[in-house]
C-alpha cells in the first residue's frame, strides 16, 4: 500500500492490480471519509485495476484538506500524474461524486467514465452540521451518522462510520462540508460527455433519489441504478450489488 508523491503531499492509496488490458478505476471517498469507505468488493473489483486513495488530509494521506471541490479535483489529477495513469473511470461517493463531475468538466481528457454514487449536482449542507462541526464535533458526528445510513444498517457499521468522522477532525471535516455546500453543477451537466453510471439508495436521506434522477436525466450518456432500501452509504450497505453494477458498467465501456 504505497504513497503517491504529489505537489499536495504524499497521498496514500491501495492498488487492486488487474491485467494490462483491464479498465482502470479510481475510487474517491466522500466528506470526512477515507479509502475505507469503499468496501473490499470494489477496492479489489475483479476485471479492473483499482486505485483507492485517501484525499489530502484524510486517512493516511499527508497535506491539508481542501475547502473547494475544484482543489480536490486538482489533487486527484496530481495523483493520476504521480501514479502514471493517463485516463481512468472516476468513481466518487457524495463529495467524491462532486469531484468526479468536476473532473469530467475541467479535466475531461482524464476521465474515461464516471460512477456517481449517492451524490448530486448540488450538495447543500444543513446549517446545523456546518455550525456544529467546530462547536460540537460529537453532536455533529451523531447528526451526520443518523442521516447517512438506512434504518436497516447494522449498528456496528454505523458506529464505525461515526468513529471515522471523529478521526477526521473538525478542520478537515468542516472544509469538506464547506466545499460541498458551495458546489453546484446544475446548469453544466449537459456539458459532461463522459459515459456515466449513477447509483443511489432508495432510502438515502442526505442525497435523495431525486438528486440521482436529476443527474441521470441531464447528463447525456448516463443511466441510473436504484438500490432498494439502501441509504447514503449504499456501497457499504450493499457492497455486492454496487460492485456488480460497477463491473457491468466498466465491461460495457471496453
Amino acid at each position: 500500500m504505497p504513497d503517491a508523491k504529489t505537489s499536495r503531499g504524499n497521498l496514500f492509496y491501495t492498488l487492486g492490480q488487474g491485467a494490462a488490458d483491464h479498465p482502470t478505476l479510481v475510487l474517491i471517498h466522500g466528506a470526512g471519509g477515507s479509502r475505507l469507505h469503499w468496501p473490499g468488493e470494489l477496492r479489489r473489483l475483479p476485471g479492473a485495476t483499482v486505485y483507492t486513495l485517501d484525499l489530502p488530509g484524510h486517512g493516511r494521506s499527508e497535506g491539508k484538506g481542501c475547502n473547494t471541490i475544484s482543489d480536490y479535483a486538482k489533487a486527484v489529477v496530481a495523483f493520476l500524474d504521480a501514479v502514471g495513469v493517463e485516463r481512468a473511470a472516476i468513481a466518487g461517493h457524495s463529495m467524491g461524486g462532486a469531484i468526479a463531475q468536476t473532473m469530467a468538466l475541467e479535466f475531461a481528457d482524464r476521465a474515461a467514465g464516471l460512477v456517481l454514487v449517492a451524490t448530486g449536482a448540488r450538495l447543500r449542507v444543513a446549517p446545523a452540521i456546518l455550525e456544529g462541526i467546530p462547536n460540537n464535533l460529537d453532536g455533529a458526528a451523531e447528526l451526520i451518522t443518523h442521516f447517512a445510513w438506512s434504518p436497516d444498517a447494522p449498528s456496528a457499521l454505523t458506529e464505525l462510520g461515526r468513529q471515522a468522522i471523529l478521526e477526521t477532525g473538525p478542520d478537515v471535516l468542516l472544509g469538506d462540508f464547506v466545499a460541498c455546500d458551495n458546489f453546484d453543477t446544475m446548469e453544466r451537466l449537459g456539458e459532461i460527455k463522459t459515459p456515466t453510471l449513477v447509483v443511489t439508495g432508495s432510502a438515502d436521506q442526505l442525497t435523495p433519489p431525486k438528486y440521482a434522477r436529476f443527474l441521470a436525466d441531464r447528463i447525456p450518456d448516463a443511466r441510473l441504478v436504484l438500490i432498494e432500501g439502501a441509504g447514503h452509504m449504499v456501497m457499504l450497505e450493499r457492497p455486492a450489488e454496487v460492485a456488480k453494477t460497477v463491473r457491468q458498467f466498466l465491461d460495457s465501456k471496453k
